[in-house]
């Protein structure tokens, strides 16, 4: 019996490789594997001890089966912490594993039919595949092959029969890791999905039933207030229309995927008598969700203009490409932002700006700049990368 029969998980090896990427997968594959490691352990020591007194150097084979088990404990151990799998760990666990089936010939002398470590390999070449995926398995079996097959005088039928079941092995429970690993990826995903869909829904029953019918109330009761009522009015009318129409279609979008849209033409959209948009003759394409929060945050910065500088104030809508983002440029001539007022207004409670802009373009992995001094007017830069991904605070 070869010592390197078994079978192998997929790995991924390489400086690159993060041990944590599937952390909750990864750590009950390597639970699971530590098991495995001390009942193969267990083999190990049973049949040295049954055979020792026919090899040439028992008592260095003993030294070699005990630092099999120190390992052994060690390994499972430092797998177990999330910062330990990483290339130094890996490596020395195949160093330990190569070491030892490099002595066998030493140990049993001339004539050996299995290995000292025995089925006790197939606990590194598993670490290998759990962390680094199909490639890490692969190499770990090689590895681990061609040092059997270096040692021995000759090699057999069933020598290849082990080796066979080792290097394929390893492909094909590593895909199958691969597989568990997306699998849950997927499912917590959908899990956020429908959070934030049931999230929206109940949002939307506490608007629907507060601030929506107080909108309603002083669209109809503003005129009798006179000409600020009517405008107050009819303000209450135009907000009260666009929130209805986001409760009515969050939920939706929540749920399932977006697709894309073109930010170019949302933001063409938004021109008017009073706001000059200037767009690329290409299609700016975004994930859905993305250009919308983009325009969202735009129309904040607008509705400052409208806000702090009046109804009738010019506004300009610039979008730029680069290399590796869009870039959409708001400018007006107002009186500008004084000094140090975001951060006054944050203090005390006003979040306005904090969340409506710089929030969401942060939690698009982009940027937003003010630039504005007094009596000089206020240019928003608002950067998101051309492939953006939401921050994970996890």
């Amino acid at each position: 019996m070869v010592g390197t029969p078994g079978v192998a998980r997929e790995g991924d090896p390489g400086p690159t490789a993060r041990a944590d990427e599937h952390g909750p997968v990864q750590a009950t594959l390597l639970r699971a594997l530590g098991v495995l490691r001390f009942v193969v352990l267990a083999n190990a020591l049973v049949l040295y001890a049954l055979r020792a007194g026919d090899y040439a150097h028992p008592r260095l084979g003993w030294v070699v089966v005990a630092v099999l088990a120190a390992w052994t404990v060690v390994a499972v151990w430092a797998y177990g912490r999330r910062g330990w799998r990483r290339a130094p760990l890996l490596v020395a666990d195949l160093v330990v594993g190569l070491g030892a089936i490099a002595l066998t010939p030493y140990v049993k002398g001339e004539g050996f039919t299995a290995t000292l470590p025995g089925f006790w390999v197939m606990g590194v070449v598993l670490a290998w595949a759990v962390v680094w995926r199909a490639p890490g398995g692969l190499v770990a079996a090689v590895a681990v092959s061609v040092t059997d097959v270096s040692i021995r005088d000759d090699f057999t039928q069933a020598n290849y029969g082990n080796i066979f079941l080792l290097v394929l092995g390893g492909a094909v429970v590593g895909f199958l890791s691969i597989l568990l690993q997306q699998t849950a990826s997927q499912r917590d995903a959908a899990e956020r999905a429908a959070a934030a869909a049931g999230e929206r829904q109940r949002l939307a029953r506490v608007v629907h039933d507060g601030v929506l019918q107080v909108l309603a109330l002083v669209q109809r009761r503003g005129p009798e207030l006179g000409p600020g009522g009517a405008e107050l009015g009819r303000l209450a009318g135009e907000q009260e229309v666009r929130l209805r129409g986001l409760v009515q279609t969050g939920s939706r979008e929540l749920v399932g995927p977006l697709g894309e849209r073109d930010l170019a033409r949302l933001l063409a959209e938004l021109q008017d008598a009073h706001v000059q948009v200037v767009v690329p003759g290409t299609p700016a394409v975004l994930p859905a969700e993305t250009a919308g929060e983009v325009v969202c945050a735009v129309e904040s910065c607008l509705s400052n203009v409208r806000h702090h500088v009046g109804r009738g104030a010019p506004a300009w809508v610039l979008l730029e490409e680069l290399p590796q983002a869009w870039v959409v440029t708001v400018r007006d001539e107002g009186p500008g932002i004084p000094e140090g007022r975001l951060e006054e207004s944050a203090a005390q409670g006003r979040l306005g700006v904090r969340q409506s802009v710089v929030g969401r373009l942060r939690d698009l992995g982009g940027e937003a700049t003010v630039r504005s001094a007094p009596g000089e007017g206020t240019e928003w830069e608002l950067t998101v990368p051309r492939h953006p991904g939401r921050s994970d605070p996890s």
